[in-house]
């Protein structure tokens, strides 16, 4: 599956220019200081003892932030979601996926859900020496409501700061789950933001950026004044790379952790290890849950007749053998997936299944489709089947396609794989099933993906309606407890009569939670992992600053 040892030879040039070329580009830095003399990669930070106290991280050139370091234009947000480095927020994702506080330090809801009162520390500085104040908060969250090109902020009317240390959120709607959107929300500074923050940030967090060559890398450095423990990492360096590049850069030891493919993970390579780190960044395909010709927003036809009974989704869902899948996809760098939210403290147990084609073939008899002289099952002349899509560009998808259209063949179902442009997948996907990837450490995900539209009265991403799947998320969003919510999310999922497990819809079929894998340099310890989100990105260097090497 690898390219070849050209590009890999290719590569390592590329990777020697931008490791010991770019970082005396003279490119400006965080204060718009030139930032030729700032030591760049070639140049290694030890402490007192002789310990390294930098690290060099590759990453795909899709994390780099195209519009910059700016949480209103996507930093910390949308698929590559994180705990932003150079930003503080206000409160923080836990190992378990609950809420912790960052700059909050105190937090209540009103019992109608519409006001949040967040109190926050006051020793938090800018790095332009200027104190962090409630003003700050309360513009960060205004200026993102009107101007956030990734987040969705129609849920908040205004934010205000009675005070220095007092920031108070008035809600057009209940929202219960805010608290994981003050997660990923940085606070910049109100006197120093503008058009140009993107590309020389200014915060309050762990790191400075110190310089950004677009295209290359981005150089961190400590933030000398942070208000919380030193980090451990001094320096942070991140290089952008396609996946060849980033091997290249292992092989050639001039990256010290760099992502990479299960298609590589059979190598061994001197002097590095390969990790893995759990996920809930999911791949699963949506399964039209109407009949072909319903009438949605704009007039416009969606559905699919045989995808619509839901005796044939029932089958799908049990006919896979999702570890089959993973070895033979994955090279057995995955787990199985059940839903939108494994893992999740919101997660229901009761969506797991287990792989029974023999109950699969039982259900499409018991639906009318019959098995014809070449294995494929019909009814009242119409073939079983369906064409399957996936990113034209994504050889994984396009790989758990193939594996699908094979498993689903041994129940008489035809599967045909297509490769697609995004721009047709989206429409086509409410009338035949296309190849997905989600996963966040937010509820909003389930809500995203099962609830209904007011303008169509169908789910925005596939065809599919569920009055009391919809009032379950409604009363999550509307209870005053965060942790209260989680039951109602599961009940969302399945509440012993209806949901969206394979007893009730299912109207998306789930498959795998890929692991996200890296290659480490031997002696660097990397901190214990958080249960990444869909995006093989920044989620590795959330806590960086306590990274070490022994």
């Amino acid at each position: 599956m690898r390219r070849g040892m050209k590009y890999a030879v290719a590569a390592m040039l590329a990777v020697s220019m931008a490791v010991t070329g770019c970082a005396n580009s003279g490119a400006k830095d965080s204060t718009g200081q030139n930032a030729e003399n700032s030591g760049g990669n070639d140049a290694r930070e030890t402490g007192d003892n002789g310990t390294r106290e930098d690290v060099i991280v590759v990453m795909g050139p899709t994390s780099e932030p195209e519009a910059g370091f700016d949480p209103a234009y996507g930093w910390g947000a949308g698929e590559h979601v994180h705990e932003p480095l150079i930003q503080s927020t206000l409160t923080v994702t836990t190992a378990d996926l609950k809420i912790g506080y960052d700059l909050a330090t105190d937090m209540e809801v009103s019992q109608d859900g519409l006001t949040w009162t967040v109190k926050i520390r006051d020793d938090a500085y800018f790095t332009d020496g200027e104190k962090l104040t409630a003003r700050d908060v309360a513009f960060t969250y205004n200026t993102l409501r009107d101007t956030s090109s990734v987040n969705d902020f129609t849920m908040l009317e205004s934010a205000e700061a009675p005070d220095g240390t007092t920031a108070v959120f008035h809600m057009n709607r209940p929202y219960s789950i805010w608290p994981y959107t003050m997660a990923i929300v940085g606070i910049v500074p109100e006197h120093a933001y503008g058009a140009d923050y993107g590309s020389h940030p200014i915060g309050s967090g762990r790191y400075i950026m110190k310089q950004w060559d677009k295209g290359q890398q981005v150089i961190f450095e400590a933030n000398p004044d942070y208000y919380g423990p030193a980090p451990n990492m001094k320096k942070v360096t991140i290089l952008f790379m396609e996946e060849d590049a980033a091997y290249a850069a292992v092989m050639s030891g001039q990256a010290d952790l760099a992502y990479t493919a299960a298609s590589y993970s059979d190598q061994t390579l001197p002097g590095y290890e390969l990790l893995s780190f759990e996920t809930v960044d999911n791949r699963g395909f949506n399964l039209p849950a109407v009949k072909a010709g319903t009438i949605s927003g704009g007039n416009t036809g969606v559905g699919n007749d045989f995808t619509s009974d839901v005796q044939v989704r029932r089958a799908v869902n049990i006919a896979i053998n999702r570890d089959e899948m993973i070895e033979h996809v994955l090279n057995g760098y995955g787990s199985p997936a059940y839903s939108v939210c494994d893992k999740m403290p919101w997660y229901n147990e009761s969506a797991k299944t287990e792989y029974n084609p023999e109950k699969a073939a039982e259900l499409l008899e018991e639906a009318g489709w019959k098995a014809g002289s070449d294995g494929i099952r019909e009814k009242n002349g119409v073939k079983a089947g369906f064409t399957l899509m996936y990113p034209a560009s994504d050889s994984v998808r396009q790989a758990l396609a193939a594996d699908t259209a094979n498993q689903l063949r041994n129940v008489g179902i035809d599967v045909k794989i297509e490769g697609v442009g995004w721009d047709d997948a989206y429409d086509r996907a409410h009338t035949e099933p296309l190849m997905w990837g989600w996963g966040a450490h937010t509820p909003m995900e389930l809500y995203n993906i099962y609830h209904t539209m007011k303008d169509t009265g169908l789910a925005e991403y596939s065809p599919y309606a569920n009055d009391s799947v919809d009032r379950y998320m409604d009363q999550a969003m509307a209870s005053g407890n965060l942790e209260d919510s989680y039951e109602l999310w599961k009940k969302a999922q399945w509440d012993g009569t209806t949901g969206v497990t394979q007893n009730g819809d299912i109207p998306w079929i789930w498959l795998v939670n890929i692991d996200h894998l890296y290659w480490s340099r031997d002696g660097l310890k990397v901190a214990e992992q958080k249960i990444h989100p869909h995006g093989h990105g920044w989620s590795i260097v959330n806590n960086v600053d306590q990274w070490s090497w022994e």
